[in-house]
């Protein structure tokens, strides 16, 4: 199954507009009962195709009306990347709920898949059915306000800038700016300059760092992130790790957070490790290229290195890569500029 892009990623996790009001009671048979547990079990290991194959048994043994069933299916699905089976799901969750709300949610979620679907590709049904699968939402809940967002994105994708715009605008009237300040941030841009919403934005995630400290991107916005996917037992990973530590060293103090991410599985060898090592840095574990962190930034091989700028626009580089200084520095320069431009501006 294909991986979704990381900018897709971000709308499927963080501006979900489709999961917050439908909470349904899981399934009533026994045997349905038994395969939603062990959905549930798969689900949490991230093992999304085994997962998807118990909802969706769970489903016909309860009698092809299990809303909860469905909708972990769909969940599956989604963050595998199977387009065909998440809309499938969609269209049996539809077929099932009866409040406007929750019809919303369906119309929202099945909104998200098609911009997942579209991706990066110059294709525009996606986007077109994205709008679609928004503006039904709309219909139903005119006010939510993450639909608008995403429509926003969609319409942009569609180069359709001056109905962008107003839908960025419609978000910033009826989103809360503490809610997600980070989105509300971007719309306010996109608001102005709605063809920047055509470029990629990094997924956010919310960990405990092996420190025990709690670190999210969104806690990130202002500095540069240098995020860095590796494993105890990659080669690569360790030649490229002198580097990498010189990179944390040389602009230690400045607003740039580097972020080494393990797929290692065992957890023993991986602190071992990063102690032996020096690895004095921000350090997590994902445990594996299924982990949620991997997935969302679409890890299919390692060491893969991400830069993302003060505004969490995303690049692609490796850490190998003799320029990769040079355009860190560029970065976190304008970075720090902004932080001083805040600091001035606060003052007043």
């Amino acid at each position: 199954m294909p991986r979704l892009t990381p900018l897709i990623i971000l709308f499927l996790t963080i501006a979900a507009c489709a999961q917050q009001s439908l909470n349904p009671a899981g399934p009533a048979d026994a045997k349905a009962i038994k395969s939603y547990a062990k959905g549930i079990k798969e689900f949490d290991g991230h093992k999304y195709p085994l997962a998807l194959t118990d909802f969706r048994a769970a489903d016909q043994q309860d009698g092809g009306h299990c809303v909860s069933c469905e909708l972990q299916a769909f969940k599956s699905a989604k963050l595998m990347g199977d387009f065909k089976t998440a809309h499938e799901e969609a269209a049996l969750l539809l077929s099932h709920v009866t409040s406007a709300q929750d019809k919303a949610e369906i119309h929202a979620m099945a909104g998200d898949v098609c911009l997942a679907e579209g991706g990066y590709r110059i294709f525009e049904k996606p986007f077109q059915n994205a709008d679609s699968e928004f503006q039904a939402a709309l219909q139903l809940q005119p006010d939510k306000s993450d639909c608008l967002y995403n429509d926003g994105i969609a319409l942009s994708h569609l180069h359709q800038y001056d109905k962008a715009r107003d839908r960025f605008q419609q978000y910033m009237k009826a989103a809360s700016p503490s809610a997600n300040q980070v989105q509300y941030t971007r719309a306010k841009l996109f608001a102005s300059q709605p063809e920047l919403a055509r470029i990629r934005v990094a997924p956010d995630f919310h960990v405990t760092a092996l420190d025990g400290k709690p670190i999210s991107l969104s806690s990130l916005t202002g500095k540069v992130v240098l995020i860095d996917f590796w494993a105890t037992w990659c080669g690569p990973c360790k030649q490229a790790l002198p580097h990498l530590k010189e990179i944390a060293q040389k602009f230690e103090g400045q607003p740039l957070v580097v972020i080494s991410i393990s797929l290692d599985q065992d957890e023993t060898a991986w602190k071992n490790f990063v102690a032996q090592n020096g690895m004095t840095w921000t350090q997590y574990r994902d445990g594996s290229f299924d982990g949620p962190i991997a997935t969302a930034f679409a890890v299919k091989a390692i060491p893969n290195t991400f830069t993302i700028d003060a505004q969490g626009f995303l690049q692609d580089q490796q850490v190998g890569d003799g320029e990769i200084e040079t355009k860190l520095k560029k970065l976190i320069d304008k970075a720090a500029d902004a932080g001083n431009a805040r600091t001035v501006a606060q003052t007043r």
